[in-house]
């Protein structure tokens, strides 16, 4: 099929699939992974995973990875930095746990079954800011979880840095060892970088009042730093994200006027549109295409027990942090369950281990299931449980 003619098709069907979604809550990242199962080689076989399309999802992957960076909130963790780094490092802890005993013990390989465990570790920080705009929580559940989910990121950075080196033979104490120092030192000098320039350099100043020169300088800086990350021997998309991250620091400053916060506001909106109706979509979409095991090796077996590792490793790591900082069970509890939902992150590690053969057709499909399956139902745990804590 002509190239344009199954954009428009691949799009046109996502946004569809979407308006239809939201009208009942659904996530919009399911609509447009569905889209590309529909229509690729899974179901329908209408459209192929072309070279063009995977160009486009490259490009959406590192402006998703941009947009990310841009939305966080780096003060969120500052307000509760201790318990934030200790619920989202248990609740990591736990889900590498589970994932990695869950593929080892379907047999798939302990390089897979690593690979799993890393990617799910990670917390979608976009379904836990969506649960929390729609329901009323206590502020200091609210702050943890934000914070938590911020963190949740940062250590998503190291882990994909250590997924890159894995896809590139193997790791052992040595080069273990320089990669975390790499990734630590290009993060602080980042973020050192940012705290200087973004957050207190006058002369920046001028720079954030174009909003045209604004936009242009914040691609070159994106464009910079993911190339920088793959220099060091990481991954393009941690250079992305810390581009936007640092950005987004320009809320911290202090500036009597606002300017600089109305222009970062506005940059935000206008990226907004064209990312998250083309690019991103693109990219999810192309996910989808991706998805391709054979029908008769799908384990149901396996995407269940990957989605209870999934979900209960945030349970109960995430839970067992806030507790140990004094948080009744019910406080607790909500913070486990909110920490539940993957989504965008998740995908792009997965679409790179398929590609780096670090993990099979079979793998990358059950755990874009349990993807889907935690963006769906954690808004509703979250919602249920609160109407029984009320109640």
């Amino acid at each position: 099929m002509d190239f344009l003619a199954a954009l428009a098709i691949l799009l046109v069907t996502a946004k569809t699939i979407e308006w239809l979604f939201e009208r009942v809550g659904i996530h919009p990242i399911i609509a447009h992974v569905l889209t590309g199962i529909l229509l690729g080689p899974f179901v329908l076989g209408v459209i192929e995973p072309t070279d063009e399309l995977k160009v486009l999802a490259e490009f959406g992957l590192i402006m998703m990875m941009l947009y990310m960076g841009l939305t966080s909130n780096f003060s969120a963790i500052a307000q509760n930095t201790k318990k934030a780094v200790v619920v989202a490092a248990l609740g990591v802890a736990f889900s590498f746990v589970l994932g990695f005993l869950t593929v080892e013990f379907f047999g798939k390989g302990t390089t897979a079954a690593i690979f799993v465990g890393i990617t799910l570790g990670n917390t979608a920080i976009e379904v836990t800011s969506g649960v929390l705009v729609k329901e009323r929580v206590k502020r200091v559940v609210s702050s943890i979880l934000m914070g938590a989910a911020f963190a949740d990121d940062i250590m998503a950075v190291y882990l994909i840095g250590i997924i890159t080196a894995l896809a590139e033979g193997g790791l052992n104490a040595a080069s273990f060892g320089i990669l975390t120092v790499k990734i630590f030192a290009f993060i602080a000098a980042t973020l050192l970088v940012s705290e200087y320039v973004f957050k207190r350099a006058k002369w920046f100043y001028p720079i954030v009042r174009n909003l045209n020169v604004f936009f242009t300088f914040t691609l070159i800086l994106t464009f910079t730093l993911a190339i920088i990350a793959q220099w060091v021997g990481l991954n393009q998309i941690i250079g992305a994200y810390l581009a936007g991250l640092t950005i987004s620091r320009l809320r911290e400053r202090k500036d009597p006027l606002v300017v600089t916060r109305i222009k970062l506001n506005e940059l935000i909106e206008d990226l907004q549109v064209v990312l998250t109706e083309f690019f991103i979509p693109l990219f999810f979409i192309y996910v989808g295409l991706m998805f391709n095991p054979p029908l008769a090796d799908i384990s149901l077996a396996l995407i269940g027990a990957l989605y209870l590792a999934a979900v209960l490793g945030k349970f109960f790591g995430c839970g067992l942090g806030a507790r140990l900082f004094g948080l009744n069970w019910s406080d607790s509890a909500l913070i486990g369950i909110g920490m539940g939902g993957r989504g965008s992150l998740e995908l792009a590690i997965l679409t790179f281990g398929l590609s780096a053969g670090l993990i099979d057709q079979v793998l990358f499909a059950s755990v874009i299931a349990v993807s889907m399956l935690t963006a769906l139902t954690t808004p509703i745990f979250f919602k249920e449980y609160i109407k029984r804590a009320k109640a």
